[in-house]
Protein backbone atom coordinates (compact mmCIF):
# COMPACT_ATOMS: atom_id res chain seq x y z
CA UNK A 1 0.00 0.00 0.00
CA UNK A 2 0.96 3.26 -0.83
CA UNK A 3 1.06 5.91 1.64
CA UNK A 4 0.65 9.70 -0.30
CA UNK A 5 0.51 12.89 2.16
CA UNK A 6 -0.52 15.97 0.70
CA UNK A 7 1.29 18.73 2.40
CA UNK A 8 -0.55 22.28 2.90
CA UNK A 9 -2.37 24.14 5.54
CA UNK A 10 -5.85 24.09 3.13
CA UNK A 11 -5.19 26.41 -0.28
CA UNK A 12 -6.84 25.69 -2.86
CA UNK A 13 -3.58 24.18 -4.94
CA UNK A 14 -3.28 22.09 -1.61
CA UNK A 15 -7.22 20.53 -2.16
CA UNK A 16 -6.28 20.52 -5.98
CA UNK A 17 -3.07 18.14 -5.51
CA UNK A 18 -5.45 15.92 -2.96
CA UNK A 19 -7.68 15.40 -5.47
CA UNK A 20 -5.12 14.39 -8.31
CA UNK A 21 -3.62 12.41 -6.37
CA UNK A 22 -6.52 10.36 -5.43
CA UNK A 23 -7.93 10.36 -8.95
CA UNK A 24 -4.29 9.00 -9.90
CA UNK A 25 -3.82 6.31 -7.54
CA UNK A 26 -7.91 5.14 -8.27
CA UNK A 27 -6.93 4.98 -12.24
CA UNK A 28 -3.91 2.77 -11.40
CA UNK A 29 -5.93 0.75 -9.33
CA UNK A 30 -3.20 1.06 -6.28
CA UNK A 31 -4.11 0.44 -2.82
CA UNK A 32 -2.97 4.31 -0.95
CA UNK A 33 -3.81 5.80 2.25
CA UNK A 34 -3.81 9.82 2.09
CA UNK A 35 -2.86 11.92 4.71
CA UNK A 36 -3.40 16.13 4.78
CA UNK A 37 -0.64 16.73 7.02
CA UNK A 38 -2.21 20.60 7.40
CA UNK A 39 0.46 21.62 10.71
CA UNK A 40 3.71 24.19 9.70
CA UNK A 41 5.78 22.53 11.61
CA UNK A 42 4.84 18.83 10.91
CA UNK A 43 5.56 20.23 6.86
CA UNK A 44 8.28 21.48 7.75
CA UNK A 45 9.73 18.05 9.18
CA UNK A 46 9.96 17.00 5.79
CA UNK A 47 11.96 20.30 4.69
CA UNK A 48 9.28 21.48 2.30
CA UNK A 49 9.26 25.45 2.53
CA UNK A 50 6.49 26.11 -0.08
CA UNK A 51 2.98 24.23 -0.03
CA UNK A 52 1.61 22.49 -1.78
CA UNK A 53 3.75 19.05 -1.37
CA UNK A 54 3.67 15.31 -2.30
CA UNK A 55 4.83 12.96 -0.30
CA UNK A 56 4.79 9.08 -1.60
CA UNK A 57 5.87 6.57 1.11
CA UNK A 58 8.37 9.02 3.10
CA UNK A 59 10.07 10.98 0.46
CA UNK A 60 9.24 14.36 -0.92
CA UNK A 61 8.25 14.34 -4.69
CA UNK A 62 7.10 17.48 -4.97
CA UNK A 63 6.81 21.15 -3.43
CA UNK A 64 5.50 24.65 -4.13
CA UNK A 65 3.20 23.78 -7.53
CA UNK A 66 0.85 21.18 -8.50
CA UNK A 67 2.35 18.48 -10.67
CA UNK A 68 -0.10 17.08 -13.77
CA UNK A 69 -1.77 13.83 -13.46
CA UNK A 70 0.94 12.11 -15.66
CA UNK A 71 3.72 13.40 -13.54
CA UNK A 72 2.11 11.82 -10.66
CA UNK A 73 1.39 8.37 -11.98
CA UNK A 74 4.94 8.40 -12.43
CA UNK A 75 6.29 9.02 -9.24
CA UNK A 76 3.41 6.27 -7.67
CA UNK A 77 4.62 3.87 -10.17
Amino acid sequence: MKKIQILGTGCPKCKKLAELAEQTAKELGIEYQLEKVTQINDIMKFGVMMTPGLVIDGQVKVSGKVPTIEQIKEMLK
